[in-house]
């Protein structure tokens, strides 16, 4: 048994994790370096290096996590909605959390710029490809399960579509430098929904 598969051995691996997720989320990709990640975590520097054989691992291991947590919350949002909560626009922040992040509710564009850097930055690096096409699977599902639940009719090819057409809204949004881009992007699934 190796010191990384012990219960402590396993609590230290998940604080760095938790660390490098939330530096992740905070500044990018070029923010998950060893040392911010020990230093977030409190543990020390070579710890990075005991749990994961590459900063390439541990950068697949904080997107993962902030994916299947973000994936978590939304499915357990959707556990929480009765019938009557299941309106046109809960569903709509139900997909905008999804799409943008929590964190966008509170208006702004730094949490979508940072969010949209993440998802454009990562054909840069090839070893997240099988992650990312695995997640984007995952999230397909459960907005599509979002409308079934909701009684809104919408086949994969139309929720490819407006997936498309929000992040099209965002990015627009972003290089106008409007300073509410999940306000745009709700604008138009309320006009495509309605």
């Amino acid at each position: 048994m190796t010191a990384a598969s012990t219960p402590k051995g396993e609590r230290r691996r998940q604080a760095l994790v938790a660390a490098a997720a939330q530096l992740l989320v905070e500044g990018g990709f070029d923010a998950v370096r060893h040392r911010a990640v020990a230093e977030r975590a409190a543990l020390p520097l070579a710890s990075t290096t005991y749990y994961f054989s590459s900063l390439e691992d541990l950068i697949t291991a904080a997107v993962e996590h902030n994916a299947r947590e973000e994936l978590a919350a939304g499915r357990a949002r959707l556990a929480d909605l009765s019938e009557q909560q299941r309106s046109t626009d809960a569903v709509i922040e139900l997909l905008l959390d999804l799409l943008l992040g929590v964190d966008s509710r509170h208006g702004g564009v730094e949490p979508v710029l940072l969010r949209y850097e993440r998802l454009v930055g990562s054909p840069r690096r090839p070893y997240l490809a099988p992650l990312m096409r695995e997640m984007a699977v995952e999230l397909q599902k459960l907005l599509a399960e979002i409308f079934y639940r909701s009684g809104v009719e919408v086949g994969a090819e139309r929720l490819t579509e407006l997936v498309a057409l929000v992040d099209g809204a965002v990015v627009n949004a972003l290089i106008e430098s409007d300073p509410d881009p999940r306000g745009v992007a709700r604008r138009m699934l309320r006009t495509q929904l309605s």
